[in-house]
């Protein structure tokens, strides 16, 4: 891949995990309901910090969280929750641990009752990412009508820390939506990603 010169404005950190991910993951769809879970965990553990703060410790957090398996964190028990308060390595928050918790086992409900996590999410975007065209970081949202939607049947269903703010800096990570700045030559690799909408 050629080196871009021109990302999106929100790529402000000196540290080079945050262009490669830019330049890599953020907004490329994802279809796999248990790295769409992983993700909107991690989105999750973010709240009230900065993205890079996640980058830096999302390996860690990974060992920690068995791999983020939903069938083994929603088995977790008091000296699971006690263990992960005590490592530096992850972000140690009582209520996001035990909001991983509890969303690993509304996710093996959804899954118990035979629904998807991916096809239950991108019914959301009619299957399709949304191709937004916008021309600088001041127009991007931080909430969209479906991103409310989608926030307030999460909660519906037992899931903590799915905020619509939280569920729309998901969607553009999961590539729900294109958000990147029509500049940023990440733009149209995205949409060329993406299925054509019928």
């Amino acid at each position: 891949m050629a080196a871009i010169t021109n990302r999106c404005a929100w790529v402000n950190s000196p540290d080079p995990m945050y262009a490669e991910y830019h330049d890599t993951e953020w907004g490329v769809p994802e279809y796999d309901s248990r790295a769409l879970w992983e993700k909107l965990m991690l989105d999750g553990f973010q709240a009230g910090l900065a993205w890079i703060t996640v980058l830096r410790k999302r390996e860690t957090m990974r060992q920690a969280f068995h791999g983020f398996d939903p069938e083994i964190i929603a088995r977790y028990t008091d000296a699971d929750r006690a263990r992960l308060l005590a490592d530096p390595g992850i972000i140690r928050s009582k209520l996001k641990i035990a909001a991983a918790i509890t969303n690993a086992r509304a996710y093996l409900d959804m899954r118990n009752r035979g629904e998807d996590f991916s096809e239950y999410l991108w019914g959301y975007v009619d299957g399709v990412p949304v191709q937004n065209s916008y021309t600088s970081l001041s127009g991007l949202p931080t909430q969209t009508p479906v991103s409310q939607a989608l926030s307030k049947d999460l909660k519906k269903r037992g899931f903590k820390f799915v905020g619509p703010v939280i569920v729309h800096a998901f969607m553009e990570a999961v590539g729900l939506v294109n958000d990147h700045e029509i500049s940023c030559p990440r733009h149209a690799d995205v949409m060329a990603m993406s299925p054509v909408r019928r």
